[in-house]
């Protein structure tokens, strides 16, 4: 899922542009701010989506670390570490203890989908951007 900022002035995304080209080291903290509020978005979701049982599900969201993709952009993940987040996700079988299926089939409530959709249009990208900006014209790093 890629990330669009749709809330900048021409003025703003111009001095995104050189900051991000100009201050490379100053670019991830930005990504890693931005990934911590999807996060929390996301865990937000999840918990409104998905029923507790053991609380195991709800806690294990995380952000990954901030990296370069593929078309050479920065790119942090956020995912959940429970071992059946997959099958939460995606939907599965019922199985009994042999993995004989039961026949049924429970879809997947999709809370990551769900909760990045909800995050990309709260405005949070725009508004953290702009609190960046504004916080390296202070310090006169731009």
């Amino acid at each position: 899922m890629s990330i669009q900022m749709n809330g900048l002035t021409d003025f703003q995304k111009d001095l995104f542009d050189v900051a991000t080209k100009d201050l490379p080291n100053e670019a991830p903290k930005l990504m890693r701010k931005i990934g911590s509020k999807a996060r929390t978005t996301v865990a937000k979701k999840s918990r409104s989506l998905v029923k507790k049982k053991t609380g195991g599900y709800h806690k294990k969201w995380k952000r990954g670390k901030v990296f370069v993709g593929y078309n050479g952009d920065l790119v942090v993940r956020v995912y959940n570490s429970s071992p059946h987040a997959h099958l939460v996700e995606d939907g599965h079988w019922m199985v009994d203890h042999d993995g004989n299926r039961t026949g049924k089939f429970v879809p997947g409530k999709k809370p990551l989908d769900k909760g990045m959709r909800d995050f990309e249009t709260s405005g949070d990208i725009e508004v953290e951007t702009v609190k960046w900006l504004d916080e390296l014209l202070r310090k006169k790093k731009l």
